[in-house]
């Protein structure tokens, strides 16, 4: 029995595609790869941002905040206490002349006051000014005016004070041009 030419041609054609050939699957494998390295691009772009702008910028907004407790734990007339002596988180009062709550400082990180900044390692612990440090906590205090004025210790002051701390990191995770800073602010009030 002879098989008709319809019947062979469609028995080829069927051959032909019966799978796929070494070029389909380099090809393929070739579009796969580049795909792959794109998101692999994309996650590392996402880690990095991730570690700088969240990891980082909660540090820095933690920091800001146990200076600023500390700062507000001192009496209102405080001018004694090294407010960049800090043991256990409780501000030291010191002998060598720290200057408390006295108003002064710059909350500036890039052109810190030295009573008025400190200096953190990579896991918060406080550092000489002089070291690798990896954040700096700088602080200002000043008189509120247009408040009530009182005669403390012998001076005519104002019975308000505003704090603010600003803190920054040294260098951000992947270059990044800004650096994470936070900056807080808030008043005492006298007697408190």
């Amino acid at each position: 029995m002879m098989k008709s030419r319809k019947q062979t041609a469609r028995k080829n054609k069927g051959n032909r595609q019966a799978g796929m050939t070494l070029l389909e699957v380099v090809i393929a494998l070739a579009i796969l790869l580049i795909i792959s390295v794109n998101v692999l691009t994309v996650a590392l772009l996402a880690m990095k941002t991730t570690e700088s702008k969240g990891h980082l910028s909660a540090r820095t907004a933690e920091y800001a905040q146990d200076k600023m407790e500390q700062l507000l734990a001192l009496p209102f007339t405080d001018s004694s206490s090294d407010t960049t002596a800090v043991a256990n988180g409780i501000v030291t009062t010191s002998s060598a002349g720290g200057v408390g709550l006295t108003p002064g400082g710059s909350s500036d990180p890039l052109a810190p006051v030295a009573q008025y900044a400190d200096y953190l390692d990579a896991n918060g612990n406080p550092v000489a000014a002089g070291t690798t440090w990896y954040y700096v906590r700088a602080w200002s205090i000043t008189n509120v005016g247009g408040v009530p004025t009182r005669v403390i210790n012998g001076v005519l002051t104002s019975t308000a004070k505003l704090i603010t701390v600003t803190v920054r990191v040294r260098a951000s995770v992947g270059g990044n041009a800004l650096l994470p800073q936070s900056t807080l602010q808030a008043g005492k009030s006298y007697p408190f």
